[in-house]
């Protein structure tokens, strides 16, 4: 990663001074840096090379500009994007605190309360992005960042840009877009349209996680994640938390629903 680093601050020279990895996800890395015109800290993404080659630094420049106009409280603003030295790139604020994996991990089950406000923050937000055509397709507690002011939903970037591929080209990369325990059935098994309903289920997988404490699906292999996924019905909510209210734990049922077609018609 050195050599990356290195070869990132040499191309971005005068724009952005990286100083280190935060972290590193299945689609992209995550550096610290500062912003030299604007003087703040940002967080820099940097694609995988294999989805980079995959996506071409135009689709990739064209697509991401929609999610630039994504402009509302609970999304993650982008701040810029570009290519430098053959790495496709965007920026987001670095916001200091913790994301909803951290908290879960920390805490295991969350408030009714709590977790309903979290779901809310995060519905809003995909409200606005799917009114816009946006779909995120990668929701999960460690791109829902927790703050003052709500909880905020981050990486639509990647999502968008990356959604134009056909199934071809996303295997031949050898990433799987989304993560496999908050992926809707549609999106595991590649049939049928994702659309805003796909978003919906991975946000009840992730309503099901602040309650229960863990997903409503696990396995020891993926194998055997995929085919819970595809086949077995998402257990009761209340059969694991009887205190949960009924009404709540029917709404998680129906967005776990195999069939979209019987789960809302939108978040």
């Amino acid at each position: 990663m050195p050599d990356t680093l290195d070869r990132l601050n040499a191309a971005l020279e005068g724009r952005y001074d990286l100083e280190c990895r935060l972290g590193e996800g299945g689609m992209a890395t995550v550096f610290l840096a500062d912003d030299l015109k604007h003087e703040r800290k940002v967080a820099l993404k940097v694609l995988k090379p294999e989805l980079a080659a995959a996506v071409g630094a135009d689709r990739f420049l064209g697509e991401i500009k929609t999610t630039a106009n994504l402009q509302h409280p609970h999304i993650l603003p982008l701040f810029d994007s570009g290519e430098a030295d053959g790495f496709l790139f965007f920026v987001m604020p670095y916001v200091q605190g913790e994301t909803l994996r951290d908290r879960l991990e920390r805490e295991g089950q969350l408030t009714v309360a709590d977790a309903v406000r979290i779901t809310e923050d995060v519905a809003e937000a995909l409200t606005h992005a799917h009114a816009r055509g946006v779909i995120h397709r990668d929701i999960k507690p460690a791109n829902i960042l927790l703050g003052d002011g709500g909880a905020m939903v981050a990486d639509f970037g990647i999502a968008l840009a990356l959604s134009s591929l056909d199934a071809a080209q996303i295997t031949a990369t050898g990433i799987s877009l989304g993560t496999p325990a908050y992926m809707s059935p549609e999106q595991v098994g590649g049939e049928g349209p994702v659309d805003g309903r796909s978003d919906l289920y991975s946000l009840g997988v992730v309503l099901y996680e602040m309650l229960v404490g863990e997903a409503p699906f696990t396995a020891p292999t993926l194998q055997g994640l995929m085919a819970k996924l595809l086949t077995e019905p998402a257990p009761s909510v209340r059969s694991v938390r009887p205190e949960v209210p009924k009404a709540l734990a029917a709404a998680v049922g129906r967005v776990l629903d195999k069939d979209p077609g019987r789960r809302f018609d939108s978040v």
